[in-house]
């Protein structure tokens, strides 16, 4: 899937910055460590834009940039229908993307078997949906999301516009009112369980480098060596930077259909962060028919 702005180098892999299914704006210069959000109850509904950040110090090597922190970018906007949606399980989202010419766009390069991915996340990172919107012929795209839980969430649209030749990723908040007690960010972790799946991370973030990344996927304890092919590949791993939601999209090293590459129970990335800081990270992965998304917490060092 092309993102909305590079920030990641893999090899052999298409990875994109811009723009996970059962468990877990234009770009700007790179932050120190983010700041989290104080955890106080309060009535969401009523919440600010996130903040951006200045750029870091000067060093040898120019650091990547961030993306999906901006609405608009390279001429297109994210236009959100409705950006205060009633709170439902099955809430309904509609949006729009807009060309220079304010007219929707509605020819679209497909990436990884999609015209549009949408990122749903909620900001204190505690849900997270990948979904795959249907665009009508007046360029409204729909798609139902989670919304059930009370408060500000960003949505990333990761696309690529046939007139162009890179993909962008656009994102915007949207704000579900209700009470909302933002939940603290889990504990850096090696595992995540998706019952009855558990996946291993082995590998360390490094700001502006590429970072090797290897995924596990064990059920029951069993190596998993029988991954099926999602989206056209075995996995596809979102990292975003806590704080201000910085998005990064990487796919797999190697490919279901090249010969050479093993359907699990190993899924290996090589992504590359913007800056130092906490990241949550999310694999996607499909196995007996079904999509899992596990999550993790990883901290980035500074290169």
């Amino acid at each position: 899937m092309n993102a909305i702005a590079k920030v990641g180098a893999f090899a052999g892999a298409v990875v994109a910055l811009g723009g996970l299914g059962s468990a877990v704006g234009a770009s700007v210069g790179p932050i120190g460590e983010p700041e989290r959000p104080t955890h106080q109850k309060h009535e969401a509904g009523n919440s600010g834009h996130g903040r951006q950040g200045g750029h870091a110090g000067h060093g040898a090597k120019k650091a990547p940039e961030a993306t999906g922190l901006n609405v608009s970018q390279a001429g297109y906007t994210l236009d959100l229908v409705e950006d205060r949606p009633q709170r439902s399980a099955s809430a309904t989202l509609r949006f729009r993307i807009l060309g220079s010419d304010h007219e929707p766009v509605t020819r679209f390069e497909t990436a990884h078997g999609k015209l549009l991915h949408l990122i749903v996340v909620r900001r204190d990172l505690a849900t997270y949906e990948h979904l795959h919107p249907v665009m009508a012929d007046d360029g409204t795209w729909s798609v139902t999301a989670d919304l059930a839980a009370a408060g500000t969430y960003r949505v990333f649209a990761d696309f690529r516009p046939a007139a162009e030749a890179e993909g962008l990723t656009l994102g915007q908040d949207l704000f579900v009112g209700g009470p909302y007690e933002p939940q603290p960010l889990p504990a850096a972790a090696a595992t995540s369980t998706v019952s009855p799946y558990a996946v291993n991370l082995d590998g360390h973030l490094v700001a502006g480098q590429t970072s090797r990344l290897t995924l596990t996927v064990t059920r029951d304890g069993e190596p998993v060596t029988d991954l099926e092919p999602y989206l056209e590949a075995y996995g596809h791993l979102v990292a975003l930077r806590d704080g201000d939601l910085a998005y990064l999209h990487v796919h797999p090293e190697g490919a279901p259909d090249d010969g050479r590459t093993d359907p699990g129970p190993e899924i290996t990335f090589s992504a590359e962060v913007p800056s130092a800081g906490t990241y949550r990270l999310f694999l996607d992965f499909k196995h007996a028919g079904e999509v899992c998304t596990a999550a993790f917490t990883a901290v980035a060092d500074a290169h």
